[in-house]
């Protein structure tokens, strides 16, 4: 398995508009898209910071994961995201080394990127996503 670096770190916020007066007028950072992922329930905002991204994360339900997310723990990191050139070996040696996977297969998610999630039970309590181009 490799992994290529961190993708993005996201964070889960009740605002991106709100946020975003944080990242881009506090530290300087700018966002360069916002886009909606309707299947998830989210809209999300990037920022990038050297080579990493942000992801703000924002609920467009009250049944979207992040306005779970929110609703038990409140504003903050939700996921850290690892780039990898082939998801799906990836996923399986992952699963074959006994980390229970949310995402069985990859799926779309924002940025067109395939994405799957580890399950943070598996993974110290980080949700980890796996993410390729």
């Amino acid at each position: 398995m490799k992994l290529n670096k961190i993708e993005h770190i996201g964070i889960a916020v009740k605002s991106i508009e709100e946020a975003l007066k944080y990242y881009e007028n506090i530290l300087g950072l700018k966002c360069y898209a916002i886009e909606e992922v309707q299947d998830q329930k989210v809209k999300t905002a990037f920022l990038k910071i050297g080579e990493t991204k942000l992801e703000l994360l924002e609920a467009t339900s009250s049944e979207s994961p992040i306005a779970k997310f929110i609703e038990k723990r409140g504003e903050g990191i939700h996921h850290i995201a690892f780039e990898t050139d082939k998801i799906e070996e990836t996923l399986n040696e992952i699963k074959n080394k006994g980390i229970r996977l949310i995402d069985e297969t990859p799926r779309k998610g924002a940025e067109g990127l395939q994405i799957a999630f580890l399950h943070p039970k598996s993974t110290n309590g980080v949700l980890t996503e796996i993410c390729s181009k």
